[in-house]
Formats: structure tokens, C-alpha cells, sequence
């Protein structure tokens, strides 16, 4: 009997919880300290990575070729026979390149290897998507079929209280120079097509930061019926503002707070981020 298995990096930024109860396997980004490795919510807590970060910025690393390895395995001995693997978006990581050459390793195993083109819940609402179809019963090839329209649905937007730590991770793309040194100007950035980071729009402040993300919701709105994934990265004050302003609106079919942004992403944004992951609803 045909068993599908679905896999995860912790870019993903789902629960621990929603991943056990999804039944979701979970690849963790390696986070590196001047005192060790530790595994993306296995070994560390969001919060723990926000209190080092005022001491010492970590690197990130992608999951080990070990640790891809043995969730393959772990997969095929649990009786599995298919391996669904969504990714962060590959212009951020090597992880989508490494999972598909450990997966030639496992002929036993058919496998799709998918890249989200995007990150944290934006990544995670595809993923917790494929989980329902999974449990629904579709086949395989229906899912695998159906599995790039879902990012054609899901946008991301988010601010961040400023841009020294994209800067120094080297993840600030075409967000560079946009920004300039004025004031308390704050950049609401998106991810691209592509997968790639973009300035959406500019906004003084961090008030009228959470202003603007509404106003894009609400844009979403006037076209048809919407989940929202709001992303909490360190700033809970904006992030019960941005909540409040939106979970009532017309059209919002679901509005939740989808948890805390994880290290290996957290480190790359630093404390501060409120986001949102917008996903349509046919």
C-alpha cells in the first residue's frame, strides 16, 4: 500500500505541535555558536535565540546530508513508500539542492522535491496544506499535481525594526538601498516570484508599519476570501496590533498568530518583525 511521507526544513516555522500532529518529519537548520552547534527548535527556542542575540549573533547552517539521510530512512522504515519535501525558497539556502542529491541516494523512496520559493509561514501554510490532502487520501501524483498551485496563492509581507542583521547574513537582496538612512523608516519587504526579498513599500514608524500591512491585507480583501498567518519575530506589541486590525475584517476566512519566528530565520531578521502570510481560499 502506498504511503506518503511529508517533510520539512524548520524554515517552515511550524509548531512543534502542528508538526506532531501532522505527522510532518522535520529537517532543522543547524545554528552555530561561538560554543557549539544547536538544531533549529530541537536544541533551541526562538526566545533562547533572541536573548543571545543582544551578546552574539549565531550563524545558520542548512540540515546536515546526516541528518536528511536519516529522516529518509527513518521515513522508509516507518513503511513509507513516497516522500513529499517542501523547502525555503533555494535563492536563501542550499537546502532544496541537498535534499534532492540525498534523495538519489533512496531509489526505494519516490520523492518531490519542492522549492516554496518563499520562507517561515508562508512556506508553512503550503506545507500544513499538502498535510490535509495527505490525510484526505489523494495519490501521490493528484498531490504533486496540485502542490505548485498553493504557492501561486500565499504572499508574505513583513517588517523589521531594522536591517542590520539582513545586512550582516547577507540576506538583504534587492532590499538594499531602498531603505536609506532616513529616520525610523521602516521597510515592509515581500518575497518575490522568484523567491527573492523585495521592498513592498516604506513606512515611518512602526505603527504606521502595522498600518501599511493592514492596508495590504485589505487590498487581498476587495478581491476575494483570505487566510492570514500573522509572523511574530520578537515584537508581540505589534503583533496583537496588526491582529486586532485584521481578524474581523470582511473576507478573512481565518486569522490566526502562527507562533514565534524561529532561530534560523530570527537571526537573519533580528527582534522586532511582524508579519503576514496571505493565503487565498477558492
Amino acid at each position: 500500500m502506498k504511503k506518503i511521507a511529508l517533510i520539512t526544513d524548520s524554515a517552515s516555522d511550524i509548531s512543534v505541535e502542528l508538526l506532531t500532529e501532522n505527522k510532518i518529519k522535520l529537517l532543522p537548520f543547524k545554528v552555530i555558536y561561538s560554543d557549539g552547534e544547536y538544531e533549529d527548535r530541537i536544541d533551541i527556542t526562538p526566545q533562547m535565540m533572541y536573548d543571545r542575540l543582544k551578546t552574539e549573533i549565531p550563524k545558520t547552517s542548512l540540515p546536515s546530508i546526516e541528518k536528511i539521510t536519516n529522516v529518509f530512512k527513518e521515513a522508509i522504515e516507518e513503511g513509507y513508500t513516497h516522500a513529499i519535501i517542501i523547502t525555503i525558497s533555494a535563492a536563501f539556502s542550499g537546502t532544496y539542492n541537498a535534499v534532492r542529491l540525498v534523495s538519489e541516494d533512496f531509489p526505494e523512496l519516490k520523492t518531490f522535491v519542492f522549492d516554496s520559493k518563499t520562507l517561515t509561514m508562508a512556506e508553512g501554510a503550503i506545507v500544513l496544506e499538502i498535510a490535509k490532502l495527505i490525510k484526505q487520501g489523494k495519490s501521490f501524483g493528484e498531490i504533486t499535481e496540485i502542490l505548485p498551485t498553493y504557492r501561486e496563492k500565499i504572499d508574505l509581507f513583513f517588517t523589521i525594526d531594522t536591517l542590520e542583521y539582513l545586512q550582516k547574513g547577507g540576506r538583504i537582496g534587492k532590499v538594499a538601498g531602498t531603505v536609506g538612512e532616513l529616520l525610523n523608516l521602516k521597510p515592509i519587504i515581500t518575497v518575490a516570484d522568484d523567491g527573492t526579498y523585495r521592498t513592498a513599500a516604506k513606512a515611518r514608524g512602526s505603527k504606521q508599519a502595522v498600518s501599511k500591512l493592514t492596508d495590504i491585507f485589505k487590498g487581498y480583501l476587495e478581491k476575494g476570501k483570505y487566510k492570514a498567518w500573522i509572523l511574530d519575530g520578537n515584537g508581540l506589541d505589534k503583533v496583537q496590533s496588526l491582529y486586532e486590525a485584521i481578524k474581523d475584517l470582511p473576507n478573512v476566512v481565518e486569522c490566526r498568530i502562527a507562533g514565534t519566528i524561529g532561530p534560523a530565520l530570527g537571526v537573519n531578521t533580528g527582534p522586532g518583525l511582524v508579519g503576514l502570510a496571505i493565503e487565498k481560499v477558492d
